[in-house]
Formats: structure tokens, C-alpha cells, sequence
């Protein structure tokens, strides 16, 4: 690319020191999957796709914020930044990150994703059909957790009724276009929300790269709106980008929505500079 067209993968490799600056960490989990996929390849395609997206929200008029890459590791770091951004890996990065913050009855958890993810677990670590249900286990107040973007037919009426009696707020797709509103309502009574961008929310028409996408998720579009409102909420600590497998994907359909997930919490996060 040309002087005047920089690209996000070089926003990425800045390596800025501000303390203000967005921290993006990558952490390749794939064990303990429900569907054995790659999800492991996961944060180095989206760093490869970066190179074809620009740092400039044209849309909102919006840039992007000073950033710090911190690699790749299964160890989830610390959420210290003002906003941490997380490429997985499968969902169980959602309770890796999450459980390690201490007293959890200060945290609210947003989750726009197709599952309730409270599946049974073996005692540790629980998988990616488990965080929710390991980090209430944890600590956390089920009515401290809201879920967007529920699928009809893709969840057991079972967990549905485990969700309800433990208070879990629990909307469909089309309550996407609320997430600005409901983090509001979450961050009233908490002091920190964690957001867990689930990219098989989406249509599976727009995600063939994930294996839980099923026909009637949401637009790429509406995903996008959500990951901006995420990183301008000026409570939201940490945002993950999860259950993507490049080696399922097609012409980069679900890895390319991966990357925009990234960098739309990246220009939330400058509306708050």
C-alpha cells in the first residue's frame, strides 16, 4: 500500500507506549473444543487480513487509537488497559480472561453469541460450550450477565431453564440493535463489563468459518455496531473476538468479519480519547 493508504496491520505493529493505547493480545485456544476445529490459527489470520483493512472508520469519520500488540499465548494477560482486546481461540477464552479479575460480583458480562455456553464441565478448564456456566460457578452474578443473539434451535431447552433460574438476561437477534441501551442498563450496576464478540452469532451465511453459525444470526453489520458500541462504553475493561476457524473458512469471509470486529471496538475505544 502507498504512503497515503496506511493499513491496519501497520496500526497493529506501531507499538505505541501511551498509556491510553489499546492492548490487542492473541490467545490461540483450541483445546476442549465441542467441535474440534482450528481455532488455534485464529489470531495470525486476522493479523495477515489487517493488511487489506485501513485505519479509518469512513462511516463514523473515526480513526484509530494508539495500540500495543502483545502476541500471542495461551496465558491471557492481566486486563490493566483501559480496554484489552482478544483475538481467540475458542470461547473459553471468555472465562480464562474473566475469572482471573478477582471479585467477580463487580463485573457485568455481555455475550453476543448463538449459545448460552452453560454446558456441564469437567473441573477445570472448561470448554468453549462452558464459560458462562464456569464463571457463574466462579462467582459471578447470573444477573450480572445478558445475553444477545440467542439462536432458535441451537441450544438445549435444558441450559435455557438453567439460564433462567440463575437470573441471565437472554435476548434473541433481534435485540442487536439494543446492545448500546443494554450496556448501559449492565454498567448501572456493576463497575467493570467484560463483552465477548461470539462471531458465530452471525448468519452462517456470513460466518462459514464458524462452526456453531446457523441460518437466522445477525448481519455482519449489526456485529460491527455492537464491537464500536463495546469499545466507546467507557465501563467496557475487555472485548474477545472468538470461535473462528480459518482452516473452515471461505475466501476469508469469517476471519475478514473477525478482523472488523477488532478494529470497530479499536475506533469505539478513540471516541473515548
Amino acid at each position: 500500500m502507498s504512503a497515503d493508504w496506511p493499513t491496519a496491520a501497520k496500526w497493529l505493529a506501531s507499538g505505541s507506549d501511551d498509556p491510553a493505547a489499546v492492548v490487542v493480545a492473541g490467545v490461540p485456544l483450541v483445546e476442549g473444543a465441542v467441535t474440534p476445529s482450528r481455532y488455534d490459527l485464529t489470531p495470525a489470520a486476522v493479523r495477515q487480513r489487517l493488511g487489506r483493512l485501513s485505519v479509518f472508520h469512513g462511516e463514523r469519520r473515526v480513526g484509530l487509537p494508539p495500540v500495543r500488540d502483545n502476541g500471542d499465548s495461551l496465558e491471557v494477560p492481566p486486563l490493566e488497559a483501559r480496554l484489552t482486546l482478544l483475538l481467540g481461540g475458542h470461547n473459553g477464552v471468555t472465562f480464562a480472561a474473566l475469572a482471573q479479575c478477582g471479585d467477580l460480583t463487580r463485573w457485568g458480562l455481555l455475550t453476543l453469541d448463538a449459545h448460552h455456553d452453560v454446558r456441564p464441565y469437567a473441573p477445570d478448564p472448561p470448554g468453549n460450550g462452558s464459560p458462562v456456566r464456569a464463571l457463574i460457578d466462579a462467582g459471578l452474578p447470573g444477573s450480572q450477565v445478558v445475553q444477545v443473539g440467542i439462536h432458535g434451535f441451537s441450544n438445549s431447552p435444558v441450559h435455557r431453564a438453567w439460564c433462567e433460574e440463575h437470573g441471565i438476561e437472554i435476548h434473541g437477534p433481534d435485540a442487536v440493535d439494543d446492545v448500546p441501551a443494554i450496556l448501559d442498563r449492565l454498567a448501572a450496576r456493576v463497575d467493570h463489563v467484560y463483552v465477548d464478540l461470539d462471531v458465530d452469532v452471525l448468519d452462517r451465511a456470513f460466518a462459514p468459518g464458524c462452526p456453531g453459525a446457523r441460518p437466522g444470526g445477525i448481519t455482519p453489520r449489526e456485529l460491527f455496531a455492537a464491537a464500536f458500541a463495546a469499545g466507546a462504553h467507557p465501563l467496557v475493561r475487555a472485548v474477545d473476538i472468538v470461535e473462528v476457524d480459518p482452516a473452515a473458512d471461505v475466501a476469508h469471509i469469517t476471519v475478514d468479519a473477525a478482523a472488523l470486529c477488532l478494529l470497530n471496538a479499536a475506533a469505539g475505544y478513540s471516541s473515548r480519547l
